[in-house]
């Protein structure tokens, strides 16, 4: 009989072995790596060895007005500062993270009062025995204790340190998502203020023109007085001066639109944006350097971002994996009990200690085990395509921006070279209206088409310093 005993126990063991190894095999997951394979050049096709992205945004916009409200922006932007508290949780998951890795150790003291039946097992005991030579179990039996205890998950599978660097790749995450937002913080402060130049230049056009048009009405008012022309000619006229007139005030608006806009990047309420406009028309971008495209990978605050959620993505399959297998925890007390309280420091009559390992595997129902491993799979796939993506927007914004410098760079010299010309003409055909020898209409379309040049003019050099402000962005410059 005793034989049998031993062999069901040696059944028993050899089946928990069985079912503990069953329960370690993982479900099969799609393992996919990222590509960080970029082109050699841009669409230029230079070798450029200098990078504007590593210049400091001090030394690459030199407008004073226009560091002054970076700066302020840098200090006050709300979006900016509720970022830093992104990284000031990532550093707290980080310490609880370590936390979970080392031992924990805690502290419980206690009193209690029991009164057993005295026809009870318990009780009937206590009743016949006594707790000292020559004294009775007293009834009710207080009890008084103190101790220390521990616990601690032996980390075998490195569950804990695969957390752990998952925690410090977030953190490092949120430092460059900081970064980010420093990078297009800046961009578009820095565009909104020549927006703001653009709009004042126009504001200075349109009231130019009006003076303008004021006086060929008066010239045309003359006119008809000498019967050179019509009624007609009069109230195109000031038709022509009341839709100037108008433009005027939806400039205005877009005016205080776009200081309202730097103020909220700023973080502060509606103020007068302080600037010089005079200046705008000579604005001359500086030369760029784009550098080599593989740069990107180590300039842009995003693309960096994108790496450290995809090495996190990847130690959270280790962690979910690591679920699987058997866990081991040791746990360990050391303390004193006793009756009385005269006796409890009392050794090693009232000392007390006890120390256990066990060893806890899953083996039923891992559905939730499954799935969080097949999630974490799945999210380490989208980190894979969230980093090329971000690669290849990275490259494309920079190529965009390239295309768009040289190309404005022809089209204000163009646009230019028309200005001039249609000024010219304005001048000519109200002589040639003076002396009758040009009808009103050419006047009036003239004075639009010299209108709508100088705006195109004005609009393009926004373009070109918009082309200034973000390839600068692309490049990754503004965090350092």
């Amino acid at each position: 009989m005793k034989m049998k005993n031993n062999k069901n126990i040696k059944y028993a063991g050899i089946a928990c072995v069985l079912l503990s190894i069953a329960g370690c095999k993982t479900p099969s997951i799609v393992e996919k790596n990222e590509n960080k394979a970029v082109p050699e050049t841009y669409s230029n096709n230079v070798l450029d060895t200098l990078n504007t992205g590593k210049v400091k945004w001090r030394s690459y916009f030199t407008d004073e007005n226009l560091e002054n409200l970076i700066d302020i922006a840098l200090k006050n932007n709300q979006e900016l500062n509720i970022t830093l508290q992104e990284i000031e949780i990532a550093k707290s998951e980080v310490k609880a993270r370590k936390g979970e890795y080392l031992p924990f150790v805690g502290f419980t003291a206690g009193a209690d009062l029991t009164k057993s039946g005295r026809y009870t097992s318990t009780g009937s005991g206590e009743a016949t025995t006594e707790i000292m030579p020559g004294k009775e179990t007293p009834d009710p039996l207080p009890n008084y204790r103190f101790a220390l205890t521990s616990s601690w998950e032996i980390d075998i599978w490195n569950k804990l340190h695969n957390a752990k660097k998952a925690a410090l790749n977030r953190y490092l995450d949120s430092i460059e998502g900081k970064n980010f937002v420093v990078t297009n913080l800046i961009a578009e402060i820095a565009d909104s203020y020549y927006e703001l130049l653009a709009l004042d230049n126009q504001l200075e056009i349109i009231k130019q023109n009006i003076d303008i048009q004021t006086n060929a009405l008066k010239i045309v008012k003359i006119q008809k007085e000498a019967a050179r022309v019509n009624e007609l000619a009069v109230r195109r006229f000031e038709a022509q001066i009341l839709s100037t007139q108008s433009l005027q005030f939806d400039i205005q608006q877009q005016i205080t639109e776009t200081e309202n806009k730097i103020n909220f990047l700023l973080g502060r309420f509606p103020q007068k944006i302080t600037r010089n406009s005079n200046t705008f028309s000579t604005l001359t971008p500086a030369d760029v350097h784009v550098g080599i495209p593989s740069q990107l990978l180590e300039n842009r605050p995003d693309i960096k971002k994108a790496e450290m959620e995809l090495i996190a993505a990847k130690l959270d399959i280790k962690s979910a994996k690591a679920r699987f297998y058997p866990s081991l925890g040791i746990s360990a007390g050391i303390g004193y009990e006793a009756f009385n309280t005269k006796y409890l420091l009392t050794s090693p009559e009232s000392l007390l200690y006890s120390i256990a390992g066990d060893l806890v595997a899953p083996l039923i129902n891992r559905n939730a085990i499954k799935a969080s491993y097949l999630t974490a799979s799945a999210k380490q796939i989208q980190a894979v395509y969230n980093y090329e993506r971000t690669l290849v927007n990275a490259y494309v914004e920079v190529a965009n921006q390239l295309s768009k410098i040289e190309n404005t760079k022809q089209s204000y010299d163009l646009k230019s070279k028309q200005v001039d010309a249609l000024n010219e003409s304005v001048q000519i055909s109200n002589n040639l209206f003076s002396s009758a020898r040009a009808d009103y209409m050419e006047v009036l379309l003239t004075q639009k088409d010299a209108l709508e040049s100088k705006f195109e003019l004005i609009e393009t050099k926004k373009q070109q310093m918009n082309a200034f402000v973000n390839v600068y962005r692309a490049l990754g410059g503004g965090w350092n």
